[in-house]
């Protein structure tokens, strides 16, 4: 500092003889600080027009803040107090001792004197007893502010915890908790300094009726109390229970390596690195029939410290530990007979460690979030179901039982917890149509969903193994793994039923298409378009479901961009001219095209050709390959071809007319072995029985359908 003010100092020098410049320099600072003050009040308008909600919490917060602030007054007041209170009774012990060691002789000085120190002993009286007092309301306050930190403020960051694990967008962060606890465990234990030194003070004068004597022991007391009930809140577990590559937290596998974080909200620098923390299972297991036991395998104890914390907080950070099934011979033989199934078997880990400081000395405890352990990893998505469901609806987190009487949760908390699994996979989430196309999924047409509610069977044991968690699940997997970009962008409407899509697309121009999910196929998406038929009428075509099969081989929106079928006087066409409502399709999609076309399309490799057939005008009223999406009685449906490396060989002779393969992708003596079709599906070929009458279809035979020749990706679409 004394260098920089040197260097001030000689930076000013330079305006001695010119003031003026000096002035002006500084006004302007001053000027661009007015400018800087003015955006953050903008900022600030603008976040005081966030939702009501928002607006309650900040004005909690504040409220909260204010309060803390007067604690930290009203500490610096006692202090004070202490101070005056020790100077009273030092002049009050000067002048007794005084008054003793004299030999006053004359009666009327000694009743004088008699009566100061009568007068000082009764204001020192007075002092102590204000001071207690305000111990009690200093005690008062703080035992209101534990309330609301402990009652209020964590319980809702525990809440926000339990949902922010299932994907909502909630705010987890410690630090200010960290804040406010330390805030308020500074202050309780400068409160017991405090009774302290009146313990002192009363060890060097003391009187008869002394407050002290009587009141600081209770004093001490409530302060202790105080002190542990927010010692033992204050030991939390930061960051839940987690595998590297599980699909989401608390979902745990025996013998594969998990970690988890451990925090102290009250934050002493002279604790670092001298408290440990061990962990350990549960101590006993619920009275279940064959409930399993684990022991907890590695670095089982660590000590807190500000190292491992990017705020600096205490935290115990464990990344190596495992869990190991307990060989119990038998298990709860006298346990009840509650039918659960191993992913509705819930587990909690303990967290134990001693806080010692000042005299004092607390046992706390902290535990994990309910967790549930699989041993194969074809367990995960139905041991993540069960941590959807319990996160979603139980308050209780320590209620290893709660699948045994299992509640349903209303629509509206369904509904949400399905938004936060797109919102957190994909950073967007489902809007309400969507929303309401999967309540119409679930509980048919309603003029009210809200009152709707979904039973956890329904949600992941109905119709296994195909249940509606499976079928949802698929669509977010496949999403996340090949559309993520095209779902962000909210180019996929997605959710919509056939219906609604239909009564969509007929209002819409020609070529008006539109992207969503197969409700049949699993993981599936498809895209129907409209056109018009020979009376002039809207049609709605749709092809078979798109599945991972397809999408990793090539991209969607190539799909979409090179998709082709063959009109009148068989010239091919791409349908899909806008995406619904009315972008064109270029324009939605040309951010994600591949640059390369042809032999130099990074997809050739895995597509060597391409065929498209569908029904020629003058067969429009035959039955096709009806897609698995469709009902019957729909119409038909053209069928998108997309022949490869991974397409499987026709058995049976084809009436189809065969055609010589691309010489570029051939030798040129090189006669071609098979035609490789592939219709989605491969495995639609396979089928001896496909090429077969229906005797309850119309006539169809495979020559209605036109073709082109195999050509390569690039030279079939110009």
């Amino acid at each position: 500092m004394q260098h920089n003010i040197r260097r001030y100092k000689q930076n000013f020098q330079r305006y001695l003889e010119d003031p003026c410049a000096l002035a002006s320099t500084i006004l302007w600072f001053l000027e661009k600080e007015k400018e800087i003050l003015q955006t953050a009040d903008l900022a600030e308008q603008v976040q005081s027009l966030h939702v009501e909600q928002e607006a309650m919490e900040t004005s909690s917060q504040q409220d909260l803040e204010r309060k803390m602030a007067g604690l930290r007054n009203e500490v610096q007041c006692m202090e004070h107090t202490m101070i005056c209170l020790e100077e009273q009774q030092d002049e009050f012990d000067f002048k007794y001792q005084t008054h003793k060691m004299e030999a006053v002789v004359d009666e009327a000085v000694r009743k004088t004197q008699i009566r100061v120190l009568q007068s000082l002993v009764n204001r020192l009286n007075d002092c102590r007893k204000s001071t207690l007092s305000d111990l009690n309301k200093l005690l008062d306050r703080t035992e209101d502010l534990i309330d609301i930190l402990v009652k209020k403020e964590l319980v809702e960051w525990q809440r926000r915890q339990q949902k922010s694990c299932i994907g909502a967008p909630d705010d987890v962060c410690l630090d200010q908790l960290e804040k406010w606890f330390t805030c308020v465990a500074v202050c309780l234990f400068q409160v017991r300094e405090f009774l302290s030194k009146l313990e002192e003070l009363v060890g060097k004068v003391s009187y008869d009726n002394d407050p002290v004597k009587s009141q600081r022991p209770t004093l001490q007391r409530r302060t202790d109390a105080l002190l542990n009930d927010l010692l033992k809140s204050s030991f939390v577990v930061e960051t839940q229970p987690s595998m590297p590559q599980g699909k989401g937290p608390l979902v745990l596998r025996t013998n594969v390596q998990f970690s988890v974080k451990t925090r102290l909200l009250v934050k002493f620098p002279e604790l670092n690195h001298s408290m440990k923390v061990n962990v350990s299972m549960e101590r006993e297991a619920p009275q279940i029939k064959g409930y399993r036991r684990f022991n907890v395998l590695g670095t089982k104890t660590k000590a807190l410290n500000m190292a491992e914390s990017q705020s600096g907080g205490m935290v115990a950070d464990f990344r190596h530990l495992t869990l190991k099934e307990q060989k119990s011979g038998g298990g709860n033989k006298g346990g009840s007979d509650i039918p659960l199934t191993v992913t509705e078997e819930l587990h909690i880990i303990y967290f134990d460690t001693v806080f010692e400081l000042k005299g004092l000395s607390v046992q706390l405890q902290a535990s994990s979030l309910p967790v549930v352990i699989i041993s194969n990893s074809s367990q995960q998505q139905s041991a993540w179901a069960s941590i959807l469901w319990f996160n979603m609806l139980s308050l209780d987190t320590k209620d290893v039982m709660f699948f045994a009487n299992c509640p349903a949760a209303t629509w509206p908390q369904f509904g949400e917890m399905l938004s936060w699994q797109f919102l957190s996979a994909t950073k967007r989430g489902l809007n309400a149509d969507q929303l309401q196309m999967i309540a119409h999924r679930l509980f048919g047409k309603q003029k009210d969903y809200d009152t709707c509610k979904v039973a956890w069977s329904k949600f992941s044991k109905e119709n296994s193994p195909d249940t509606f968690w499976v079928w949802f699940d698929g669509i977010l997997v496949m999403v996340k793994t090949f559309l993520e970009d095209l779902w962000r962008d909210g180019l996929i409407m997605g959710f919509v039923s056939k219906g609604k899509e239909k009564s969509l697309l007929k209002k819409k121009q020609r070529g008006t298409f539109l992207l969503r999910f197969s409700e049949s196929v699993i993981g599936g998406i498809t895209f129907s378009w409209v056109d018009i038929d020979d009376f002039g009428q809207p049609d709605v075509k749709t092809v078979q479901p798109f599945t991972k099969v397809d999408l990793t081989q090539i991209p969607f929106h190539e799909i979409i961009r090179n998709f082709q079928i063959l009109e009148a006087e068989n010239i091919p066409e791409n349908p899909l001219l806008y995406l619904y409502p009315n972008t064109p399709k270029d324009e939605a999609f040309r951010k994600y095209y591949s640059e390369k076309t042809g032999d130099d399309s990074p997809y050739i490799k895995y597509i060597k050709t391409k065929l498209v057939f569908v029904s020629k005008e003058n067969t429009l009223e035959a039955r096709s390959l009806v897609s698995s999406d469709m009902a019957q009685g729909e119409g038909l449906e053209p069928v998108n071809g997309l022949c490869g490396e991974a397409a499987e060989q026709s058995e049976n002779p084809s009436p189809l007319e065969t055609y010589h393969p691309d010489p570029l992708l051939s030798g040129p003596d090189e006669p071609p072995q098979e035609l490789l079709m592939y219709l989605n599906n491969p495995n639609i070929f396979m089928d001896s029985d496909m090429f077969e009458d229906d005797p309850g279809q119309p006539d169809f035979s495979l020559q209605e359908f036109g073709f082109l020749p195999p050509q390569t990706c690039g030279s079939m679409y110009q």
